[in-house]
């Protein structure tokens, strides 16, 4: 017997070979692309802490769009920018919002062909950039439930093929459940942020949506990033109470919440890679001491291999390019 027997690298010696033996597969299809819509903004501005990525105006999104889907990438996650704010965040289920208008002229040009799934949150609404309405420095969470019903609402009767509670409040998977099937909006999905925490890697994010709290942080709501099996009660709850798929947030730091919520859950599970690591990739690749493509790439992949069936990035149209070339 020859030594050794067994011999690994017998899969490794090309790149047919390792394509032949690859366990996990990276599509475009597999990627969710975040669109933040102003439309008080002429075209797009640049947030500068997020190289390459644009508050637009809903006539240049539609541009974005068109883009989005002849590189393979059907499923886009939408953030408004209003130009108003209140402490009951009026614009968040306005039907003349900039999100449920940006819904109708989506849908309107592309139809069926894009999967619209719609945030359903109000921290970018509200005066005061929390995710429910605030008493006394406090954030209530029964008092916000409503809102965020209203929100869902309008947001599905613009359109939007898919509704993502991303608050954190308590009961508000049910709350919104009963309200869109109230409203006849019964086969309309709920994708729950599930397992969101409360994560450093917000930041860039805050500048692009304009959503940074005024006061205090968000931990009394979003979950403490040294807790995983308490993940795992969030989970089983929005479930309980309804979701039709789930969501963890952050990605590329909690890979051991996705892989724990994939043995458990067999729903459409989504895994959210956050501004802070799009934003230390660009930074990285920018200073020469990265390669931007194959970081990216690898860290998608690693997402994907952790248990997540889709990978919403900020990443999603180069890797998407990339993916095509390669």
């Amino acid at each position: 017997m020859s030594f050794p027997l067994i011999r690994m690298r017998r899969l490794r010696k090309s790149a047919a070979l390792r394509e032949l033996a690859a366990e996990t597969r990276l599509t475009a299809a597999d990627l969710v692309y975040p669109m933040f819509i102003n439309d008080q903004v002429h075209d797009r501005v640049a947030v500068s802490s997020m190289p390459g990525i644009y508050q637009e105006s809903i006539d240049y999104a539609l541009r974005t769009v068109e883009s989005a889907l002849n590189l393979g990438v059907k499923q886009l996650l939408l953030f408004g920018i209003p130009d108003e704010k209140d402490a009951e965040a009026t614009s968040a289920w306005s039907e003349a919002g900039v999100v449920q208008k940006a819904i109708q002229a989506i849908k309107n040009q592309f139809a069926s062909d894009v999967v619209v799934i719609a945030d359903t949150c109000l921290c970018e609404y509200m005066n005061h950039g929390h995710c429910g309405i605030v008493m006394d420095g406090k954030v209530l969470n029964d008092p916000t439930l409503d809102i965020l019903a209203r929100t869902a609402v309008s947001q599905a009767e613009a359109g939007a093929d898919i509704i993502a509670p991303s608050d954190m409040m308590d009961g508000r998977v049910a709350w919104i459940r009963q309200s869109l099937d109230d409203a006849g909006y019964d086969d309309i999905p709920i994708l729950s942020y599930s397992a969101k925490y409360a994560s450093a890697f917000y930041a860039p994010f805050r500048d692009a949506a304009d959503s940074a709290p005024a006061f205090g942080d968000r931990k009394t709501y979003q979950m403490d990033p040294r807790n995983a099996r308490e993940a795992l009660i969030e989970t089983e709850l929005d479930l309980i109470e309804g979701a039709d798929m789930v969501m963890v947030k952050p990605a590329l730091s909690y890979l051991d919440v996705i892989y724990r919520i994939r043995q458990a859950v067999n729903l459409p599970l989504f895994a959210y890679s956050v501004s802070g690591e799009y934003s230390m990739i660009k930074a990285a690749a920018e200073a020469g001491w990265i390669d931007e493509q194959a970081v990216v790439l690898e860290t998608l992949t690693s997402i994907k291999r952790a248990g997540a069936d889709r990978v919403i990035t900020y990443s999603a149209l180069d890797a998407a390019e990339w993916l095509r070339l390669d």
